[in-house]
């Protein structure tokens, strides 16, 4: 029996992007641990992936290319062979290209957060053919983009220094579930004696470890900014001299903050007044003392209308007080920022040769594929790729995206590892690769290491990795520019800059023995101001902003869902319904591991006892979850972690395995975010009703 120790990466969409060690006896991968060395990781998995293995060798495994036999969505396949699978597809997107190759779609966001696996040589294959671009909004566009205005770029406090904080707010995340790496430094900041405060409409697992807990309505957190910066600037708990030298705006700002009152913000946040201003005074005082306070921000705040602005709203907060001048200090949202990936390198947008295709937003991807040809839309839609990605499952007003997706003159081709929701409606059907079988290389939003995965194992059956497959859809399509010859390893090579300080000279074949390099950040990157913003500074006051039709002043915009907005519609409607990801899912990945779902349980629906009550609904009661664009059943837990007015349907069931055969998707909506043209899942009401 011969072992080896394989260094490898996460792939999955979570902030910690923890360095693996595959253990591999006889070419069988056995077990798959958290490499102890590795800071962030130290060793330590969740639970999801603790369970790889046993991921990447489920019986439900695709292996071999299929060809669809029955009616879209069925899901009834045919085993064919790999030159009968690509040639299908030539045959069908080569008239299309020649004609009009904007028609034809790619489907993809982060099944993989690769940089090899995720979007290289299948961008190369797009743009060489000029089909649509496909904006990829779906998670964190409207955050970002709040954030870039105040701040410049995804750049914030280093996860590895949280766990000397002496007060650590956590707004808009649950890191029990989805960032395991930052709530142990948070821990460990508790232990130090730090303060852990969570701003969540929801009571969840993280909350109810915190000292406090502050309950918002759903979309009111740019707001609860507001107001927090109104009592730090009247009871001057400010840190002026960083304001002065290191910010722009501040004098518009304190204007604007001027008429967030607490009695106003607490009314439109649905708290106490209390709340407010204990908050501001802990926060502000806490700093003007010179203790090192941060901000853990996540993308719960941003999936409502007004979600790019409640993060840039909350961005000001540390200019304000002088929080960036500690490594432990400022905010962290994301951390992508901080790598210098060659993304032009590795996607070659220069294939497109001058030509500007149209781009379609995955967040509306349910209107747009039942669209017909237009002036305004240019070509309907006639083919789709999806790779790394369950849109059925996963996009918002899932009915119209089942209903586009089984569009008999769709011609839709699904790279996948598990017949998925949306491989249902497949043509054609594509095994691919796991982490397990490829290389790869990796940055992260939650830490600052490059990271490389080794492949552990040969493929499992026909399975072919992402970029494989592109290259075979690229030769059968008579693609022969040489970059479509060039190897995972040539493409992982060429993805950082190692000319950038950040990089300390990356050189991949390194970085694949040691699995992990830190980048060379500044342990507090704007103590000294530096802002990479058009001023320099934290601008409080954006010009860029103005520029693109937004108020250039941190503000608030209401949802479009809610009684202060739209009265006639929450008579209807009178619950607010968010649907945050499950602990043992991640997004609709895990969802078919039968251990995973066993530990899960069922779909169910939290619901405050009162509203549950006025519903004479009980504990464990089935329930219909609906609106005007669709509805949902499941089980109610009546619990008060979701607050009166508020529903909580935690997600993403695959709709198969779905008692009803639906999930929370049926009643969100496509409208867009203020900014980013972002997805506004948590910005919808509902209304519960008891069935038998």
């Amino acid at each position: 029996m011969t072992t080896t120790h394989v260094r490898a990466a996460c792939p999955h969409d979570c902030p910690d992007t923890c360095a693996l060690i595959v253990t591999v006896e006889n070419g069988v991968a056995t077990e798959v641990k958290g490499d102890p060395d590795h800071p962030p990781t130290a060793g330590v998995l969740c639970t999801k992936v603790a369970r790889y293995a046993e991921r990447t060798y489920h019986p439900d495994r695709l292996l071999y290319p299929l060809r669809r036999v029955g009616k879209k969505g069925e899901g009834k396949f045919e085993r064919i062979s790999w030159d009968e699978a690509l040639d299908t597809i030539a045959a069908k997107l080569k008239p299309i290209a020649a004609r009009a190759p904007e028609a034809i779609l790619p489907y993809s966001y982060a099944g993989t957060m690769g940089l090899v696996q995720g979007e290289s040589m299948a961008q190369r294959f797009f743009h060489q053919l000029g089909a649509s671009l496909l904006d990829r909004t779906i998670c964190a566009t409207a955050g970002a983009t709040g954030y870039r205005y105040t701040v410049g770029a995804s750049i914030g406090t280093d996860l590895e220094q949280f766990q000397d904080a002496k007060l650590i707010i956590i707004w808009g995340g649950n890191p029990i579930a989805s960032n395991l790496h930052f709530w142990t430094r948070a821990q460990a900041a508790k232990r130090n004696g730090a303060k852990l405060i969570a701003i969540d409409p929801y009571r969840s697992l993280t909350a109810e470890k915190c000292h406090q807990h502050i309950a918002p309505l759903p979309g009111t957190d740019a707001a609860l900014a507001l107001g927090l910066m109104h009592v730090l600037i009247a009871e001057d708990l400010l840190d002026h001299e960083y304001i002065a030298d290191y910010t722009i705006g501040y004098e518009e700002l304190k204007q604007r903050a001027a008429e967030w009152t607490p009695a106003r913000t607490a009314e439109t946040c649905g708290i106490m007044e209390d709340e407010v201003v204990q908050l501001a005074r802990l926060y502000g005082g806490m700093a003007k003392a010179g203790e090192p306070v941060a901000i853990r921000v996540n993308y719960g705040v941003q999936r409502v209308k007004g979600g790019g602005m409640s993060v840039r709203n909350i961005a000001c907060l540390p200019a304000l007080v002088g929080a960036w001048r500690h490594p432990a200090g400022g905010v962290q949202l994301s951390s992508s920022g901080s790598f210098p990936t060659n993304k032009a390198k590795l996607q070659r947008p220069d294939l497109l040769a001058g030509r500007t295709p149209r781009t379609i937003n995955m967040s509306t991807i349910g209107d747009d594929l039942l669209k017909p040809s237009s002036p305004e839309f240019g070509p309907q839609v006639e083919a789709v790729i999806v790779y790394n990605s369950n849109p059925v499952a996963v996009a918002p007003e899932s009915p119209k995206v089942a209903q586009g997706f089984a569009r008999e003159d769709l011609f839709t081709v699904v790279l996948e590892h598990f017949q998925t929701d949306t491989a249902d409606y497949a043509d054609i059907v594509l095994p691919a690769t796991t982490q397990l079988e490829h290389v790869d290389t990796h940055t992260s939003y939650g830490h600052l290491y490059m990271m490389a995965n080794n492949a552990a194992i040969a493929p499992m059956g026909e399975a072919k990795p992402n970029t494989e497959i592109f290259r075979l859809l690229a030769a059968r399509m008579g693609m022969d520019d040489p970059c479509f010859h060039e190897s995972d390893d040539e493409l992982a090579a060429q993805a950082f800059n190692a000319q950038d300080a950040r990089a300390i000279h990356f050189d991949w074949e390194s970085l694949k023995r040691n699995g992990w390099q830190k980048l060379n950040m500044p342990a507090a990157p704007f103590a000294l101001g530096g802002f990479p913003t058009p001023s320099g500074k934290c601008e409080f006051y954006s010009a860029a902003m103005q520029a693109d039709g937004l108020d250039p002043l941190p503000t608030y915009i209401a949802p479009y869902e809610s009684a202060a907005s739209n009265p006639e519609l929450a008579k209807r409607y009178p619950l607010a319904m968010i649907s945050p990801p499950a602990r043992n899912f991640l997004n609709s990945s895990f969802v078919n591991v039968s251990s995973l779902r066993a530990t899960e349980g069922e779909p169910h629906l939290d619901i405050h006892p009162t509203d549950a009550a006025a519903r004479a609904i009980e504990h464990g009661d089935m329930v219909r979850i609906y609106n005007d664009r669709g509805s949902f059943a499941c089980k109610a837990r009546v619990t008060d972690k979701a607050r009166a007015g508020l529903v909580v349907g935690l997600s993403i069931w695959w709709k198969k395995l779905a008692g009803d055969g639906k999930n929370a998707n049926e009643v969100t909506s496509q409208r867009l975010t203020d900014m980013g043209r972002a997805p506004t899942f948590y910005d919808t009401l509902v209304q519960v009703e008891k069935v038998s």
